[in-house]
């Protein structure tokens, strides 16, 4: 008689241990192989910090410019405000909501477009 493991209630765990076991074992023979078959060869301009095409000064953290950041802010911005419109689009297809919709995003567009405004008028936006 043969008994099909995946069937019983025990043999869907045994599967699913088996998966990740599997799993943890191609990532470490992965993890691994990458290890012992690189090349290492780290030289003084390997090992040396490098950002953004400035050299890095040792001991003076202080060079880094903010508006790398300030342009990562403002991406994130926009693209939480598209994540925002998705659902305002899909209201379109409730009664009653167009009229509603429409005045919230208004409003919501209108503050970031503010904040926009503001940012640029500070001269955050300026690549100088």
């Amino acid at each position: 008689m043969v008994v099909d493991v995946t069937s019983s209630y025990l043999g869907q765990y045994a599967s699913l241990a088996l998966m990740l076991l599997v799993g943890v074992g191609f990532i470490s023979v992965s993890l691994l192989a990458n290890r012992f078959l690189r090349p290492a060869t780290p030289g003084a301009a390997k090992l040396s910090a490098y950002e953004c095409g400035v050299d890095a000064v040792e001991g003076d953290w202080a060079r880094s410019q903010i508006r790398y950041y300030v342009y990562g802010y403002m991406y994130l911005l926009f693209a939480v405000e598209a994540i925002f419109l998705f659902p305002w689009i899909l209201a379109f297809d409730l009664p009653g909501m167009l009229v509603r919709s429409a005045v919230e995003m208004g409003i919501f567009a209108a503050l970031l477009a503010l904040g926009l405004l503001y940012a640029w008028r500070k001269g955050v936006l300026r690549w100088v």
